[in-house]
C-alpha cells in the first residue's frame, strides 16, 4: 500500500482525536444550580453523584437534533421505545432522545469507518460503496441489539430476585407494616444484593408519595420491568386493594406460586441435560473410547494379515 495515499487519513484521525480531547478537557463542568434542577426535574436521581464528561454533555445537547434525523415518531412508537428503554434501565425522561441519536451516531461512525476502509481497499467503486453501507448499516443496529441483551439480562436478574422480594414482603406484611412500608423497607434492606428491583421498588415508593394513585403506580412497575412474573403480582396487588382482601394472603400465594415456578423450571432443565449432553458425547467421547476399544484389535488384525 502506498503511504501516500494513507497519509491523508491518517491526519484526518489524527485531527479528529485532538479535537475530541480539547472537547472534553475544555467542556466546562455542570454548576450545582444545574444539578439540583436536573434533581427537581428528575427525583429518582437525587443522592446520585452525576460526572458527565465533556463528550456526555455534548451528546446530550445534540440529541435533539440527531434524533430528529430520523424522522418525527408517533405517540405510539414513542411509547414502545420508553418501554424498552425502561426495560433495559432507562427511565430517564430524554433517554428516547439519546437512543436515537446514538443510533444517528453510529450510523456516522459505520460510514465513515466503512467509507474509509472501502476507499482504502477498493477505491471508487461498487465494493467501497457495498463496505460503506455494510458497516453503516452495522453501526445502525448494533444499539439495538445491545438494547435487547441488556434488557433480557434485566429481565432475567429481576425474575432470580423477586423471590427473595416476595419472602421478605410477606413477612413485613405480616409482621404489621403496611405495603408502602414493607416496599419501603425491601428497597433499603435488599439495595445492595438486588440493586434493579429495588431501584424500581424506590421509584414506586417515591410516586405514591408524590400522590399518584397506588394502582398506576402498580402498572407501570410490572410494565417497566417487562418481567410476567411481576405483572402478575402487580394486578394481584392491584385486585386485593381493589375488592379488599388480604394483601397478605395474596402475596404468599403468589410466592407459592413461584417457588412451584421455579422448581418446574429447575426440572425441565434437569430434563433436557440428558438431551443436550448426548452431542459431545457422540463427537468428543465416544471417539476416543472406539479408538480405545477398537484400536488394538485392529492393529492386532493388521499384523496378521
Amino acid at each position: 500500500m502506498d503511504i501516500a495515499a494513507v497519509m491523508p487519513w491518517a491526519i484526518f484521525g489524527a485531527i479528529t482525536i485532538a479535537l475530541w480531547a480539547v472537547m472534553n478537557a475544555f467542556t466546562p463542568e455542570e454548576s450545582r444550580a444545574t444539578e439540583r434542577l436536573e434533581e427537581l426535574r428528575d427525583p429518582a436521581s437525587r443522592g446520585k453523584k452525576k460526572s458527565k464528561n465533556g463528550l456526555a454533555r455534548v451528546l446530550e445537547s445534540a440529541a435533539p437534533a440527531l434524533a430528529n434525523a430520523l424522522g418525527k415518531k408517533s405517540d405510539v412508537e414513542h411509547s414502545e421505545l420508553a418501554v424498552r428503554l425502561a426495560n433495559a434501565g432507562f427511565n430517564q425522561a430524554n433517554a428516547g432522545q439519546l437512543y436515537l441519536a446514538i443510533k444517528v451516531a453510529m450510523l456516522g461512525v459505520g460510514a465513515l469507518v466503512g467509507g474509509g476502509y472501502g476507499m482504502l481497499t477498493y477505491g471508487a467503486s461498487m465494493g467501497g460503496m457495498i463496505s460503506l453501507g455494510i458497516a453503516a448499516g452495522t453501526g445502525f443496529f448494533i444499539p439495538e441489539l445491545a438494547l435487547k441483551i441488556m434488557s433480557a439480562g434485566r429481565k432475567q436478574t429481576i425474575f432470580l430476585s423477586l423471590p427473595d422480594v416476595l419472602d421478605l414482603l410477606v413477612v413485613c406484611v405480616e409482621a404489621g407494616l403496611g405495603l408502602d412500608a414493607g416496599l419501603r423497607r425491601i428497597s433499603e434492606e435488599l439495595e445492595d444484593v438486588h440493586p434493579e428491583i429495588c431501584s424500581e421498588i424506590a421509584l414506586c415508593n417515591m410516586q405514591v408519595q408524590m400522590g399518584r394513585a397506588r394502582r398506576d403506580v402498580l402498572h407501570d412497575f410490572g410494565l417497566r420491568t417487562g418481567v410476567d412474573d411481576v405483572k402478575a403480582l402487580a394486578a394481584i396487588l392491584i385486585q386485593a386493594e381493589r375488592f379488599g382482601s388480604s394483601i397478605a394472603l395474596a402475596l404468599r400465594v403468589q410466592s407459592e406460586a413461584m417457588r412451584v415456578k421455579r422448581r418446574q423450571m429447575a426440572e425441565e432443565k434437569a430434563q433436557k441435560t440428558a438431551v443436550q449432553m448426548l452431542f459431545p458425547m457422540v463427537l468428543f467421547i465416544f471417539p476416543g473410547i472406539f479408538v480405545v476399544l477398537v484400536g488394538p484389535a485392529a492393529i492386532q488384525m493388521m499384523e496378521n494379515m
